[in-house]
């Protein structure tokens, strides 16, 4: 006997009315435009920032350079986040390619940006193709037929997912967050692709989808959140059974989750921090302000995507237990309530992009002309003005006109020269005539797709994307990364000589490393003996005489990391 009976039996009518010609295909040229103009600018040219992009690229180094592989580390310390595929990624790049070293550590992190943005695209695409998220058929005929919208739903849920403002850096960055937010786009693809049409079908080849899952299970794991990874498993695992899926599909997914988190703890436990994934950062959230922070967070990381997911929850409210809208809106509610757990961290929180896009997409077919028409003129607006702020404050800083936003970054930004780099101009005016373009097909002509909504905002995002990451790019370098001070302190270093550091974090000591090309040991571990120059972090000046013998050592010179009230590195010289 069939458990659950079709939709119509159970459900209202579905909300979607879709004809053919609005089911029409996102270009095929339009993806890779993206991996070209999206997902290609952060990683080429980009610097390692402060922090987590920095503290992970010196785990990275450290792993190159001989240290150990389980018990990720920096020179001898615990590396900060927990984690061991991200890092065995780069490193193992970087001993393939040795130089550039950020270049070849962000390769496998170019992959895994696209992995989600495809991960998001078919995962949608299967749930659109569920009966229960079919539009209404047509007393007349002329409705789109379930393949053409699905895909016009899934191209969709990628717009979605790239004009959601949270995703742009942290996806960016060669961190255990990037490999996270793949594998968790990765899970919830498989197990869209793995609910059956229908309660009394099976869920088609058992082998691709549990091998898909393992390789999602292991990853997320090994990129240091198993925790969520469990309750994700669980609630996917609900899903299937109540989709009809039995068996040895079910035994063979859990195993795959369970004996991904028993690998990581025991890595854990031999790195000796056994306890540390199941002791969240818990905020009691008490306090007014405390929720005020985390909805200004949740407002503009995932703006604009989730007021069409809220639109979709709204439209589709008697289908919540259907898989299409139930699966993505589990996975969002998991994330959420870890977010909370871990403090309001909007690393965590970015994990829930793919499914809010998906939620996203489902209200592109429920949404009148009007409505599409006002997200569109927004984003023009909104977008275009962001674009001429960007090229104003560029203009400023070549040549001083206007002389407000000029001085503004020279006393943000002291000592940074601009100059015009025609490799970085170009494309930004490249992106910007297109842009042009753009704003004119949508005005010109009326374009019934289902897509059509959101065009308009990934497009806006992925140009201000872009002319942040060419026009700004020196400018970001010379302020977010450890470059200015690194270089400072080699330029004091004798050559061929060690830097002893004290009271450094990872990122700093990964600028050292990489901005000053500097040998780097930390002060009072053995090596560091003949090392000439002594740098320290005043806050912990106090704990220093325990490190080293101060009277063995003179104060140099104290150099500022940018401005001179702020950050200072006390740097001493070994006495002859």
């Amino acid at each position: 006997m069939d458990r659950h009976p079709p939709p119509s039996a159970v459900s209202p009518p579905s909300p979607a009315l879709v004809t053919a010609d609005a089911a029409r295909r996102l270009p095929r040229w339009v993806p890779w435009l993206l991996v070209v103009a999206y997902v290609l600018p952060g990683f080429w040219g980009r610097d390692p920032w402060r922090t987590e992009d920095l503290a992970a690229f010196a785990v990275m180094l450290d792993m190159r350079a001989g240290g150990p592989w389980l018990v990720p580390q920096v020179l001898g310390e615990a590396a900060a986040t927990l984690a061991w595929l991200p890092y065995w990624l780069g490193a193992a790049a970087m001993a393939v390619w040795p130089e550039p070293a950020v270049w070849a550590a962000r390769l496998p992190f170019i992959a895994l940006l696209v992995l989600t943005l495809a991960a998001t695209w078919y995962g949608t695409y299967r749930l659109a193709r569920l009966p229960a998220a079919q539009p209404l058929r047509l007393a007349f005929g002329g409705e789109a037929r379930p393949t053409d919208y699905a895909r016009a739903v899934a191209d969709g849920a990628l717009l979605a997912l790239v004009a959601t403002l949270g995703l742009a850096l942290l996806a960016h960055e060669a961190t255990p967050t990037a490999a996270q937010l793949a594998f968790t786009a990765l899970l919830f693809h498989t197990v869209a692709g793995g609910i059956p049409p229908a309660a009394n079908e099976g869920g088609g080849r058992t082998w691709p989808s549990m091998l898909a899952w393992w390789v999602a299970a292991w990853g997320l794991a090994l990129s240091g959140a198993p925790v969520l990874l469990l309750a994700l498993s669980a609630a996917a695992l609900i899903w299937w059974w109540r989709a009809g899926r039995r068996g040895a599909a079910l035994g063979w997914a859990a195993l795959g989750s369970v004996s991904a988190v028993a690998v990581a703890q025991l890595l854990a436990v031999g790195a000796g921090r056994a306890t540390e994934w199941w002791v969240p950062r818990w905020t009691p959230w008490t306090h007014l302000s405390e929720w005020i922070s985390l909805g200004r967070l949740l407002a503009w990381f995932w703006w604009p995507t989730a007021l069409l997911a809220l639109w979709a929850l709204w439209r589709w409210r008697g289908r919540w237990r259907e898989p299409h809208i139930g699966w993505p809106l589990s996975v969002v509610a998991i994330v959420l309530a870890a977010t909370l757990l871990d403090g309001g961290d909007e690393r965590t929180l970015l994990l829930s992009l793919p499914a809010l896009a998906a939620l996203a997409a489902f209200a592109l077919p429920t949404l009148r002309r009007g409505v599409s028409a006002l997200i569109d003129w927004f984003a023009v607006l909104f977008f275009s003005g962001a674009a001429v702020i960007i090229w104003i404050i560029w203009v400023a800083m070549q040549t001083g006109v206007p002389p407000k936003p000029a001085a503004n970054v020279a006393r943000l930004v002291p000592g940074f020269e601009a100059s015009v780099e025609w490799s970085l101009l170009l494309p930004a005016l490249l992106a910007t005539v297109a842009w042009g373009g753009i704003i004119a097909w949508r005005v010109g002509r009326y374009a019934p797709a289902l897509w059509k909504g959101l065009a308009l905002s990934a497009s806006g995002v992925t140009l201000n994307w872009l002319l942040l990451m060419t026009l700004w790019l020196p400018l970001l370098n010379y302020g977010m990364g450890q470059a200015p001070v690194s270089q400072r302190i080699a330029a004091l270093a004798p050559p061929g000589s060690c830097v002893l550091v004290h009271g450094l974090d990872a990122a700093r000591i990964a600028g050292l490393q990489y901005h000053g090309r500097l040998q780097v040991r930390r002060a009072g571990q053995p090596g560091g003996e003949t090392c000439a120059l002594l740098v320290v972090n005043p806050r912990d000046y106090p704990s220093l005489t325990r490190a080293v013998d101060l009277t063995a050592w003179t104060l140099r010179t104290e150099v500022p990391r940018l401005r001179e009230n702020r950050e200072r590195w006390l740097v001493f010289e070994r006495k002859p």
